[in-house]
């Protein structure tokens, strides 16, 4: 086992949240990463192989060496995917000093980790339903604005796992106060609550696929 601070969230999915600076010196980026990395700004570049290398650790663990060491891709909507692994769902996220990382077997997945931020009144009314609106109006701000970073975390891992990103219109999935895990169609969600870290959020397909990858 990586130290990567692996998170079983179903069978056959893992995630991880850690901070920027301890995936980054935990390692596990390939040179393919670090070569990429090269073409990014400076400031990017801690983050992109943090997550990265966290990703590979994951990968380690769950799938092998073989799956550590593939060539990571992109859709055309920026779904990342695995190369030579078609079974292996991936993918990863940051926000200001911490990244998160997600693997699933047989079946895609979608990590997200939100830093928390002051939401404007549209935008909780345009993602949440009005009682959790409400909810979110009993609470003190820094309270609510963890709370809110809780939801739409989960709503940008949905899509993320459904491959569809923004266009799949993340406010409209109904995400409860405080609820820790839900269904979204055929994807199950699980909110990723650590003291230590922002609120982050895993989806995946809640059917795995007929063929998957081991050791």
């Amino acid at each position: 086992m990586t130290d990567a601070g692996m998170i079983e969230i179903a069978a056959g999915v893992v995630a991880a949240v850690r901070s920027t600076a301890d995936a980054l010196a935990a390692g596990g980026a390939s040179r393919a990463d670090e070569a990429a990395a090269g073409a990014l700004p400076a400031w990017r570049v801690p983050e992109y192989l943090a997550g990265r290398g966290l990703l590979r650790r994951l990968l380690a663990d769950l799938v092998g060496a073989g799956a550590a060491g593939a060539e990571l891709r992109a859709r055309p909507g920026g779904q990342p995917y695995l190369a030579g692994y078609p079974d292996v769902g991936v993918s990863v996220s940051h926000t200001g000093g911490t990244v998160a990382a997600a693997v699933g077997v047989g079946r895609p997945v979608g990590v997200d980790v939100q830093a928390p931020t002051a939401p404007s009144a549209g935008l909780i009314a345009r993602c949440c339903t009005p009682e959790v609106a409400d909810a979110l109006a009993a609470l003190s701000p820094a309270r609510r604005d963890v709370e809110f970073a809780r939801i739409w975390a989960v709503q940008e891992a949905c899509v993320k796992a459904a491959g569809t990103g923004l266009s799949g219109a993340p406010w409209r999935i109904p995400v409860g106060y405080a609820q820790a895990t839900g269904v979204w169609g055929v994807y199950r969600w699980r909110a990723l609550r650590r003291p230590d870290v922002p609120p982050a959020a895993c989806a995946y397909a809640a059917e795995r696929a007929d063929r998957a990858y081991g050791r």
